[in-house]
């Protein structure tokens, strides 16, 4: 099923899983003109795009987006912890979510939009006949609006950006990922919560550049015993009569030679007595570079991210280590808990949950980067008997061996229940009740 009639399906009448508000048809998505489904409000917008010209913020939903985009999907029997590598989901979970993305670009611009506008939707495209997921489409946020209705149902009020066409979708039909949240329907995002932080960052940062604008050139004063003379009015070609400033006339001489980049560092030449005296701007002094840190800090905080991971801090290796870990148990474990609910109570069957069935994600992709650790973590498994050889080649991705599928275990660990008459038999001694 298209992108395309899939929306068109999404405005059918309430004998359907959903219903029309606007008594037309929602018209599919013009993927030529995405600018329509990226519009919103203008203050959010421009407000969105002047945060995300901030490096650190920039740098922390990049990291955030790629971390979770990168994690691999899988389908889980939580009784036994079988996985299911040919479930039927695999196609919007680990294949393409749509036509128009691949499951890595559709994650990381759901956990964008979680992020930056504090929702994250996606309409699930379903089989008519059977009911199951056959696409994920992601819906604008600043479109869609949850309401409670008189009997306590909810439903989520989807506006078209290019008709205003208005449809009604179920919540079991809608994918709905929440940053913090003070009602549990709605998210805050991060950039409205840490609004104070990032309007004193972006203020800072135009301050550094319309510093660096100018050329970088010392403001100063110019001065001469002499006299410059008072205003006086000074007849143009075409008999009218201007009010010249001797001062401003200075003034505007000086700045055409010695203002803007190309400018910079050029030799002053004086005459008429003038002297310059620079007035110095001390960053330093004002503690610029300090605080750029604590702000940086700051926003690392409102995001959850690490500061190695912005490129900032001073941290040795192993404590940015340490700081990886934190940020996978106390960051991405969060998020990877939240999506993996929220897939698995809309994603699969009653049926299927009832069967004890969750989608979950696989964290310990990230022990890919630190060869070390992830060797020793794969020897304790396999020392342990948890993993066998053919186990840990697939998460290595590579094929199976022979005998690989046999587990192993040490001999100097045995269940505490044999433990008596294993230790007589290793003594010599005679069995229990022989003389």
């Amino acid at each position: 099923m298209s992108l395309r009639k899939g929306l068109v399906r999404a405005g059918r009448t309430l004998d359907s899983p959903r219903k029309s508000l606007g008594g037309g048809v929602v018209r599919s998505l013009p993927l030529d003109n995405p600018a329509g489904w990226l519009s919103g409000d203008g203050d959010i917008s421009m407000s969105r795009d002047k945060a995300m010209k901030v490096s650190t913020v920039n740098r922390c939903v990049e990291v955030l987006s790629t971390s979770m985009a990168v994690l691999p999907v899988y389908i889980m029997n939580e009784r036994t912890k079988e996985r299911l590598p040919d479930h039927r989901l695999g196609r919007v979970l680990w294949g393409r979510a749509n036509e128009a993305m691949t499951t890595f670009d559709y994650q990381r611009l759901m956990l964008c939009n979680q992020l930056l506008r504090g929702n994250a939707y996606a309409w699930i495209n379903r089989d008519p006949n059977s009911g199951h997921p056959m696409e994920l489409i992601p819906l604008p946020p600043d479109h869609v609006r949850p309401h409670v209705d008189q009997d306590g149902h909810l439903w989520y009020f989807f506006t078209h950006p290019m008709t205003g066409e208005r449809t009604a979708l179920r919540p079991d039909d809608v994918l709905h990922y929440k940053a913090y949240s003070e009602d549990g329907l709605e998210g805050v995002s991060v950039l409205k919560r840490a609004t104070m932080t990032l309007a004193t960052a972006r203020a800072a940062q135009q301050y550094e550049n319309s510093t660096w604008l100018s050329g970088g050139q010392p403001c100063g004063i110019l001065t001469t015993d002499s006299d410059l003379g008072k205003p006086y009015l000074q007849e143009q070609p075409d008999g009218s009569k201007v009010l010249v400033d001797p001062k401003e006339q200075l003034r505007k001489s000086w700045e055409a030679v010695h203002r803007g980049p190309g400018n910079a560092f050029r030799l002053a030449v004086l005459d008429l007595g003038l002297k310059y005296q620079p007035i110095s701007m001390n960053n330093s002094d004002a503690q610029f570079v300090e605080s750029n840190e604590v702000r940086v800090a700051d926003l690392c905080r409102f995001f959850g991210v690490p500061l190695h991971l912005a490129y900032a801090g001073k941290q040795s290796y192993e404590s940015n280590e340490q700081n990886g870990i934190e940020y996978v148990n106390y960051t991405l474990l969060g998020y990877e808990t939240q999506w993996g609910q929220e897939d698995s109570y809309k994603l699969l069957l009653p049926g299927e949950r009832a069967g004890w069935l969750r989608v979950k994600r696989e964290l310990k992709v990230f022990l890919k980067g630190d060869s070390a650790a992830q060797a020793a973590f794969y020897r304790t498994m396999r020392e342990l008997g948890v993993y066998s050889a053919d186990e840990i080649r697939a998460l290595e991705d590579m094929g199976s061996v022979p005998g690989g599928d046999a587990r192993y275990a040490s001999l100097n660990y045995v269940p505490l229940a044999d433990w008596p008459g294993l230790s007589r038999q290793r003594a010599g001694t005679n069995p229990a009740g022989s003389e």
